[in-house]
């Protein structure tokens, strides 16, 4: 999975332990246990599914998890919610609902 370089470093630097992505066709196929390698464009890192959190939109994953563990401390939820809207607009999101995944590197 692609990532921009400063969520890589989150995960590198063991802050994001969730990923946040679209459930869609793709993200079905993830199951615990799967390795998943993450890429900034110049370097990638191996990271352990070790569980997978289903909701209908990221506000209502976000009702259940810290800041700490969806990006860094130095990120706000609004922040986080403004660049994963980018990505994934509300019509997507009620589309196919989003998924945490809860990694380990």
């Amino acid at each position: 999975m692609n990532l921009q370089p400063k969520f890589f470093d989150f995960i590198k630097h063991g802050t994001k332990r969730i990923e946040l992505r679209l459930f869609d066709e793709k993200r079905q196929q993830i199951q615990l246990g799967d390795t998943i390698e993450f890429s900034n464009g110049s370097e990638n890192l191996q990271a352990k599914v070790i569980g997978l959190l289903r909701y209908n939109s990221f506000p209502a994953l976000f009702e259940d998890f810290d800041i700490k563990i969806l990006a860094d401390a130095s990120m706000t939820k609004p922040e986080l919610l403004t660049t994963l809207g980018e990505f994934y607009p509300p019509e997507a999101q009620a589309k196919y609902g989003v998924v945490g995944i809860r990694i380990k590197v």
